[in-house]
């Protein structure tokens, strides 16, 4: 075979630093029936990488639930597509894009952004929300963490949270709601996960799947250079190591606003209906999208790369197939209408070039002026690499001694003071510093942004008459430090969470998307962890009712051989029939009552008096670790059926008005619960309004740490007007849910907790507010 590049002889030693090992170098040759090129092994090595071919998490993601009455896309497409109802469909998805956020923060994370926003509207949808879930290591000097440390996180937390805000803003999407969390395992491994919302008319969903031979394959966007070159097969799938740095030409540049333009001309010219199908080239660039493009449609395709548009002089076929420069598309186009697709791109100023056609014979074949480059059975090459079950093995189980099962007496602890601390650490504050950089309401469509709702709720607009009837609500939730100590059941938990945020926003969960984020799964206790998340997502999903429509895995986040927590990062969708009636947590009226449900049946046992398990949940608590400085035990156990209860309440509460506001129990419990809905009635107020704070009393048989900072789930907190309590008393008893009434809210800067007869918090709402709104932003600005 004559080659456009034939001056580099592949060896083995040549495809190992490729990262295929022997075995999957000798599949190589016996897929071509010969020796690769360079360029072919190049192909094959970002195709067959780990953050490509999932060829390690493949045997386990087959157990999830994937399939659902409303599911019109499941995984094995750019996004997941569920039927939203009136003729409307909804696209969501959520990726990863940790290596490139360590090695580039800024870069990193605006390119996360770009990828999955192309991932949606290539589906044919219109993005309408992104939504971010962040990790990074301690921001505070501490136990363990030096300053300089500290500081080499608070760089890269400012780098990734102005990349996000960037592309967003700059692109036009509004960034509606995430988390942000903060454990030193993620101090050389950030992770940045971004989920991005569309939606499209059913009839206007678009494949990537190329078919009809003779129909021309047209490159569009941005034009390709050499950065991200590797950038799927040695940066995103292979652990850091002191040479980490090195690693910066594997970053993507992005350009939020040509990827702008690039929305609107590629919605555009699928309206014309010349398009018969699309792909972005994101990870593995053109390779990735000429390949599975092919091998989806069962068909070939072949390419001159002489026409691709290039940016840098010299490159050779390898640098251009490799490339993930970004913002660029690969479409099919109808024969002999191509140019209406090409008239839409250059009405839009961006560069559009028939590069090749679609063939039969199911080959890759791609050129370089005229001279065969590479040729690839696409099929085995999209779908055919390897597939590995990893060996498992439980990690040796940690034997807690008595003084990690965290308890304090009351009488012995200053709650109030411990109280304002919890609210004041990096994982409780606010997190106003970060969603103040980005555009929250950019298109109009937002009915709860970050921090006033459990979910960021959007609200639906009918393509034709712009009338609003109904919304989506959008939650994302992982738990690492509780999946590091119970795979499973922090899998349940992460499930659970999301689904009760949107059905504390007022909607039903309907769907879910997943990123999952391991450490290497060449150790056999990563792949026990990834095993066991698999299993805790399948049990939670089924039981609640959210399969799982796509998403991502990310394995190799550990530096120098330590892994990242296991964290499986779980978004939710949600329908909500009426988008007037959204639940929001602030409260909102003095005199309201302020009710606690709870999903659980046997409410009685869950607070009898600590045993042995109890001692060993709180000791997992957000409140163990920021006032024990313990992290230990078992998360708290996990009641589905309980969950399930609470959120058809929350629901059924929400669609008849009963409700004034809904806020779960989950991180520092109870009381910060409370709190925050405290405070969001203070930043929803008007300067006229009275401040609003909270008379609390509970009565249970645990300690008061235990009943003021626990997280046990299945819990929410709601507030009503006297007249309407003994309806919501009711509607809880109708769905199994038990509910009373633990306080009312007040006019005034009081908040007081009693428990059994007695304060143990006492404080002004401006005190406690003044903690937990500022202290992420002081932490930043002092340093």
């Amino acid at each position: 075979m004559a080659t456009a590049q034939t001056e580099i002889r592949v060896t083995q030693k040549i495809a190992a630093e490729h990262g295929l090992t022997a075995e999957e170098y000798a599949r190589v040759k016996q897929i071509l029936g010969r020796e690769p090129n360079i360029t072919e092994l190049g192909i094959f090595s970002v195709m067959w990488s780990e953050h490509c071919s999932y060829k390690s998490s493949k045997v386990h993601l087959k157990r999830l639930p994937t399939r659902g009455k409303l599911v019109v896309q499941g995984p094995g497409e750019n996004a997941g597509v569920v039927d939203i109802g009136d003729g409307l469909v909804a696209a969501f998805k959520i990726e990863s894009h940790n290596h490139p956020s360590y090695v580039e923060p800024f870069q990193g994370a605006t390119t996360g952004v770009g990828g999955i926003l192309r991932d949606i509207f290539t589906m044919g949808a219109r993005p309408v929300a992104v939504l971010d879930s962040l990790r990074f290591g301690p921001i505070v000097a501490g136990k363990g963490v030096n300053e300089e440390e500290a500081a080499k996180n608070r760089r890269i937390l400012d780098g990734v949270i102005r990349g996000v805000a960037n592309y967003g803003n700059c692109f036009g999407v509004p960034t509606v709601g995430g988390e942000v969390a903060f454990e030193p395992c993620y101090s050389q491994n950030p992770l940045v996960n971004a989920l991005a919302l569309g939606i499209a008319k059913k009839e206007d969903l678009f494949f990537a799947k190329a078919r009809g031979t003779g129909n021309p394959v047209i490159y569009v966007g941005a034009k390709t250079g050499r950065d991200g070159i590797h950038g799927a097969s040695l940066l995103a799938s292979a652990e850091f190591t002191e040479e980490s740095k090195q690693k910066r030409p594997n970053v993507q540049v992005g350009d939020p606003f040509m990827e702008k333009l690039l929305l609107e001309a590629c919605l555009e010219a699928m309206q014309t209906g010349a398009v018969v199908a699309i792909q972005d080239m994101g990870a593995a660039g053109l390779t990735c999208s000429t390949t599975e493009m092919a091998s989806r449609g069962g068909t070939g395709i072949e390419i001159d790369l002489a026409k691709v548009p290039q940016r840098e002089s010299g490159m050779t076929p390898y640098e251009i197939m490799l490339s993930e420069s970004q913002e660029r598309m690969l479409l099919v186009a109808e024969k002999g209408r191509e140019h209406e697709v090409l008239d839409v791109f250059t009405k839009w100023g961006l560069d559009a070039v028939v590069v090749g056609e679609v063939t039969d014979g199911g080959l890759l074949r791609v050129k370089d002026h005229g001279k065969l480059a590479a040729e690839i059975p696409a099929h085995p090459l999209a779908e055919e690499g390897p597939v590995y079950r990893r060996p498992i093995a439980q990690p040796p189980l940690h034997n807690e001694t008595p003084a990690e099962w965290f308890s304090f007496s009351a009488a012995d602890a200053d709650l109030t003071g411990n109280f304002v601390k919890l609210l004041g650490s990096p994982a409780i504050a606010s997190k106003r510093w970060i969603t103040e950089q980005y555009d929250t309401s950019v298109r109009t469509n937002t009915l709860a942004g970050p921090g006033a709702s459990d979910a960021a709720v959007i609200r639906i607009k009918d393509p034709e008459t712009g009338i609003v009837k109904r919304a989506l609500a959008l939650s994302t939730d992982g738990n690492g430090r509780w999946c590091q100590l119970n795979p499973r059941v922090g899998a349940m938990h992460a499930v659970a969470e999301a689904a009760r945020n949107v059905a504390a926003s007022g909607a039903h969960p309907m769907a879910a998307t997943n990123c999952l984020n391991f450490g290497s799964p060449e150790k056999p206790e990563v792949m026990w962890q990834f095993s066991e998340v698999i299993d805790g997502l399948t049990v939670a999903c089924n039981e609640l009712g959210t399969p799982i429509t796509g998403g991502n895995v990310s394995f190799y986040n550990e530096t120098l051989g330590k892994s990242i927590y296991p964290t499986p990062v779980i978004g939710v969708l949600g329908i909500l029939e009426d988008a007037s009636r959204v639940l929001k947590i602030g409260f909102r009226e003095e005199r309201d009552a302020i009710v606690l449900l709870d999903g659980a049946t046997s409410v009685g046992a869950q607070h009898a008096a600590p045993q042995l398990g109890t001692h060993r949940e709180f000791s997992s608590s957000e409140y163990s670790k920021t006032i024990g400085g313990i992290v230990a035990g078992e998360p708290p156990a996990v009641d589905l059926a309980a969950e399930k209860r609470l959120q058809e309440c929350l629901v059924s509460l929400a669609a008849s008005r009963t409700v004034r506001s809904a806020h779960d129990v989950s991180d520092g419990g109870i009381a910060v619960t409370l709190a925050e809905s405290c405070f969001a009635s203070l930043v929803g107020a008007q300067h006229a309004a009275p401040q609003l704070g909270a008379n609390v009393k509970l009565e249970e048989t645990s300690p008061a740490e235990y009943a003021l900072f626990g997280e046990r789930g299945a819990r929410a907190v709601v507030s009503a007007a006297p007249t309407s309590l003994a309806h919501v008393l009711e509607t809880a008893r109708q769905y199994g849910v038990t509910a009373h009434q633990i306080g009312q809210v007040i006019r005034g800067d009081a908040f007081r907790i009693e428990y059994r007869g007695s304060a143990v918090i006492e404080s002004s709402v401006a005190k406690l507010y003044d903690t937990w709104a500022h202290s992420l932003e002081r932490i930043l600005k002092v340093h």
